[in-house]
């Protein structure tokens, strides 16, 4: 390809400043119209909608969702585009090609806290009958955590999914009754039981069981690798099959589970990779 095309690709991402841990939004305008737009970044496939960049807008943009894992180191890194570019019908046939584009994206270094934490002691120190129960919810999460739609389901920006202060951040190091330390991986919201949990966006709930840590527990599906969960509830008001919008009533809050006390926990999950919650929820998206 030749430089002067290269020129025409324009990529942005949002938010301006990755860190590790942070949800992000690519937009990509190709130098010509293209079939189809792929990508790869950090060791992860990375799927493409196409669609306006604004509802009142003529201008449209290739979107994608992706993330940076909280175990990345600062650095620069190469951002892979494809483009399918159809040539035209020859005998019959249409033909394809491809064109392609890096752009290098620089990741910086966030830090987190560490606090201590005291729960019952069969969350720290469970029995033989409680080590089962955990290792049969690892794998129903496993199997649910299979599903990767790479077709977009959410739309538009994410929405809270209750509203009330947040009490614990992502990303902070615990460490359970002096000894047992985990990685909080979700944004939790200071909420009594019995409030009323949204789904924040559209897609579909492929789990919602009671499982040991997270309790009763919902995941959602919302298309390009995306999931969000949902921990501690005390009821469930949808089932595993479900199609949801963004802003449906899906449980009730609680404190099931490994919780120091009701509250609800938010988990943003992408290709394996746990992703801030809040950072997700301030991105405006399509």
């Amino acid at each position: 390809m030749s430089a002067a095309t290269v020129t025409h690709w324009t990529v942005v991402n949002q938010p301006a400043r990755l860190v590790n841990g942070t949800p992000v939004l690519f937009e990509v305008t190709t130098p010509t119209p293209v079939r189809a737009l792929s990508g790869s970044w950090l060791g992860h496939e990375i799927a493409f909608s196409f669609e306006a960049t604004d509802k009142s807008s003529i201008h449209k943009a290739w979107f994608a969702l992706a993330g940076v894992s909280l175990e990345t180191k600062p650095g620069t890194y190469p951002l892979e585009l494809h483009a399918e570019i159809s040539s035209g019908k020859s005998a019959g046939t249409s033909a394809e090609k491809t064109i392609s584009f890096e752009r290098k994206i620089r990741v910086d270094r966030q830090g987190y806290p560490r606090v201590q934490l005291n729960v019952p002691a069969r969350y720290t120190a469970p029995s033989p009958e409680d080590q089962r129960e955990i290792e049969k919810g690892k794998e129903i999460k496993a199997e649910a955590f299979k599903t990767l739609t790479a077709a977009r389901e959410w739309e538009g920006s994410f929405s809270p999914p209750v509203n009330a202060e947040i009490s614990d951040l992502f990303g902070v190091e615990r460490v359970f009754n002096g000894s047992v330390q985990s990685t909080h991986e979700g944004l939790d919201f200071r909420v009594p039981s019995g409030t009323t949990v949204e789904a924040v966006n559209s897609g579909r709930v492929i789990l919602a069981q009671p499982l040991f840590f997270e309790g009763n527990f919902i995941v959602i599906d919302h298309g390009q690798g995306l999931l969000t969960l949902y921990l501690h509830l005390s009821k469930f008001l949808v089932k595993e099959g479900d199609d949801v919008t963004k802003g449906q009533p899906i449980g009730l809050s609680g404190g099931t589970g490994r919780a120091t006390g009701p509250h609800l926990h938010l988990a943003v999950r992408w290709q394996g990779v746990y992703l801030d919650p809040q950072a997700l929820l301030k991105l405006k998206l399509p």
